[in-house]
């Protein structure tokens, strides 16, 4: 399989934006293009699905081990060309002091050759010490090539060329000049989505036409395809997806996109039939539907289109009063909660949980979190005190809560609610600030289908 790690030696040096720059080059030459990204991420994976056409899926040590990653990259690269695999940070930056969790280790897992990309403003002679150094840190790992970003000039271009060729056995496969049109806006979490984004599509062939003039594809694809074989993984294997039992209804629309493709594909496989709501536009929730499923996004910027959209609102709140099984992650919180406010002003959301969404200039929870099932968690097949791994990102808190609840989730590191509890429960309601992953360490999907299955099997009051 040829495949190809792209990384960096710092946060914010451009890799993601040529990530999908080369996604959308490749793909133009008529390659299968198939995208992975370190950790957890929603952002960046839409931005590579979206230049690739295919789904991009996360390789994260912290929700999967070593073979489930291995798994992943061979499952979905297996019908693709090649394979690109994007990091997050720089290259040895992790959490786990000695590496085990860093990029460099994802590199090694799948024995990948790395294309080191350098933010070069600033810097000319002094990239090939930088070099050396990153190579010296680990001689494990095979750093194949470097691309220069944010270039002042051919001048500058040269020089930094002359350095790696004549300090460093380092292929250079291109100069990528500054220029306005290879940024993407930015916000409080990253990059705007590209399901936000009406341009996201224009955006992304400025970046290719960018890419395809100053990166030398041929060297690039001649680097992945000397990728070394991989080693077998040892993982469960699925059974055939059934026919669907359930129907889920499953919010997708420009507020809330944040769902990894293996959650919804796990969500299938259990025997859910996923059905679309946009609920910037939709004017209640399918009739047929045994369940409710919000993912995260950003309600906040487009609270006054949800709020406008009140048969919607009323709709999931009359049909979580009645019971309705509804699972919701950090916007889809928001967008339960009574009202949403950002900077100075506020809207009426749906109101089934009584508190407000406050959003905050500063990070409320960010990272990796640990939590514990509590003793109410209404889905079946818990009662283990073991640690759960997920992840947070929001910069709102619940405040103003006027009544006390259940909670799911006892919190071991993170934020969550209250910065002891996450997973609001009201009736078949669990609504939380933690993004799950559906992995071997936590079989979320399985559990939310047949949680679904039990109230759907119980009879009418």
């Amino acid at each position: 399989m040829a495949r190809v790690f792209i990384s960096a030696t710092h946060k914010s040096s451009g890799k993601t934006t040529l990530s999908i720059g080369l996604c959308a080059a490749l793909r133009a030459q008529g390659l299968a293009v198939q995208p992975f990204k370190k950790g957890p991420d929603y952002i960046d994976p839409l931005w590579l699905g979206a230049a690739s056409g295919r789904a991009c899926h996360n390789l994260d040590f912290n929700t999967m081990t070593a073979d489930e990653i291995l798994h992943t990259l061979q499952h979905y690269a297996r019908d693709a060309d090649v394979a690109l695999i994007e990091a997050n940070k720089g290259l040895y930056d992790g959490m786990a002091l000695d590496g085990s969790d860093s990029n460099a280790a994802v590199a090694r897992l799948t024995r990948s050759p790395v294309v080191l990309v350098v933010d070069t403003r600033g810097m000319t002679r002094g990239v090939a010490p930088l070099l050396l150094g990153y190579q010296q840190f680990d001689t494990q790992l095979a750093i194949a090539g470097i691309i220069f970003n944010r270039v002042g000039g051919a001048r500058h271009a040269a020089k930094l060329r002359e350095s790696v060729e004549y300090y460093t056995d380092i292929k250079v496969l291109g100069a990528v000049h500054n220029n306005p049109a290879m940024e993407i806006e930015e916000r409080h979490l990253g990059l705007m989505p590209s399901n936000e984004s009406g341009e996201a599509e224009a955006q992304i062939a400025r970046i290719r036409a960018l890419v395809e003039e100053q990166v030398d594809l041929a060297l690039l694809r001649a680097i992945a395809g000397r990728a070394e074989a991989l080693p077998a993984a040892r993982v469960e294997t699925r059974a055939e997806t059934p026919a669907p039992d359930i129907r889920i209804a499953i919010c997708q629309d420009p507020s809330f996109g944040f769902y990894y493709p293996g959650d919804l594909e796990a969500l299938q496989q259990a025997g859910a039939e996923l059905v679309p709501v946009n609920t910037l536009q939709d004017a209640a929730l399918p009739t047929g539907i045994d369940g409710l499923f919000i993912g995260g996004g950003f309600p906040e910027t487009h609270m006054r289109q949800l709020a406008a959209n009140g048969p919607m609102r009323a709709s999931i709140r009359a049909a979580i009063d009645n019971g309705l099984p509804t699972y919701a992650e950090c916007g889809g919180l928001m967008y339960l909660s009574r009202r949403l406010v950002w900077d100075g002003q506020q809207a009426e959301m749906v109101g089934v949980i009584p508190g407000d969404a406050v959003m905050h200039r500063k990070p409320q929870g960010r990272g990796y979190v640990k939590v514990q099932e509590t003793a109410d968690m209404p889905w079946p097949g818990g009662g283990s005190a073991k640690t759960i791994n997920a992840h947070e990102f929001h910069y709102s808190r619940l405040e103003n809560l006027t009544a006390s609840g259940k909670f799911a989730y006892r919190i071991q590191r993170g934020a969550g609610i209250d910065g002891q509890h996450d997973g609001w429960i009201y009736r078949n309601l669990l609504a939380s600030y933690t993004h799950m992953r559906d992995t071997s360490q936590y079989r979320w999907a399985q559990r939310f289908v047949e949680f679904i299955r039990q109230q759907k099997r119980k009879p009418a009051s």
